[in-house]
């Protein structure tokens, strides 16, 4: 739904307001983390695939969250200096965002005896069971992993704001 150079724009003028000039932004090719700072090369990234598909508010709260990441500093993490600073830049979220990640671009697809449908983007390393039917591991609730073809158009679909 965000336009990604109203993004971009967004994102370059957060960056000129709060941090120094050599810090930039791009997007990146996550499937299910809406953002990320890299601090090593002082730069802030953001999902190409779930800016597509989030609401303005929602990408500008993402950014917002990455600034605070930035001026915090490596060994912040979500602590009590990283929440006071996004809070003060006027950030409302948590730690983590819940809205939709880009399950379509998911290769691998689980479905559990009782329906439940889990995604995943690396093939699965280990037997899993449903998280939705069980807390803790239940082998009568496996899931049963199968692949499927990405195919390029379904990256750009993937890509294009809706």
């Amino acid at each position: 739904m965000a336009d990604l150079q109203k993004v971009t724009v967004w994102a370059n003028a957060l960056i000129r307001m709060h941090l120094d000039p050599s810090w930039t932004f791009a997007f990146d090719n996550a499937k299910k983390r809406a953002g990320a700072c890299h601090f090593t090369a002082r730069r802030i990234t953001v999902s190409r695939y779930l800016a597509a598909r989030f609401a303005d508010d929602d990408i500008h709260q993402t950014l917002l969250h990455e600034v605070a990441h930035a001026i915090a500093g490596p060994t912040a993490g979500h602590g009590p200096a990283w929440k006071s600073i996004a809070r003060d830049l006027g950030y409302v979220g948590g730690t983590t965002h819940a809205l939709e990640t880009a399950t379509e671009l998911a290769p691998w697809v689980g479905i559990c005896p009782n329906g439940h449908i889990a995604y995943r983007h690396r093939r699965p390393s280990r037997p899993s069971s449903c998280a939705k039917c069980s807390r803790t591991f239940n082998p009568a609730l496996m899931i049963r992993w199968s692949r499927r073809e990405i195919t390029p158009a379904a990256r750009r679909a993937a890509a294009t704001p809706r």
